[in-house]
């Protein structure tokens, strides 16, 4: 259905999986952002929860399994025509995972796949929002392990 013609935003989900001090991104091949680097995500199914379809789009967009550890934030995405008509609206619930198999592949909808650093995210071309979800996801990420330490 062509997004021009909805009367609502659009319900996603995505997740910042965290490896090895990296958080996995993939470039879009689809607008909106096409060629910007995001995090793996879409659109939520019927009968699907946010961090069910979230860890769906993970596998489905680069073959990438992880394991749910927090919330994160939401991002929305608001685009709108010429004329100022909103064309596109989405509100995404982001996740952070702990990354458990696969070392991520290109698809239809991943162009290129990478481990990226908290300081090489930085310095490559992405969504809007993205720098401020990573840092987030980092911050979680490392709370959690912290709290999850085993103590002597």
């Amino acid at each position: 259905m062509d997004h021009a013609f909805r009367k609502r935003p659009v319900l996603a989900a995505s997740v910042a999986v965290i490896r090895d001090g990296c958080v996995l991104l993939a470039s879009r091949t689809k607008p909106p952002a096409e060629g910007l680097f995001s995090l793996p995500g879409g659109r939520v199914e019927m009968g699907e929860t946010l961090e069910e379809a979230a860890l769906r789009e993970l596998r489905e967009e680069v073959g990438v399994s992880a394991s749910i550890v927090a919330f994160n934030d939401h991002v929305e995405v608001i685009e709108r025509g010429p004329e100022g008509a909103v064309v596109q609206h989405f509100v995404i619930a982001s996740f952070v995972a702990r990354w458990v198999s696969g070392n991520g592949t290109a698809g239809p909808e991943a162009g290129r796949v990478l481990w990226a650093s908290r300081d090489e995210v930085g310095r490559l071309r992405t969504t809007r929002s993205l720098p401020r979800i990573a840092a987030r996801a980092f911050r979680i990420f490392e709370a959690d392990a912290a709290a999850h330490m085993v103590r002597p």
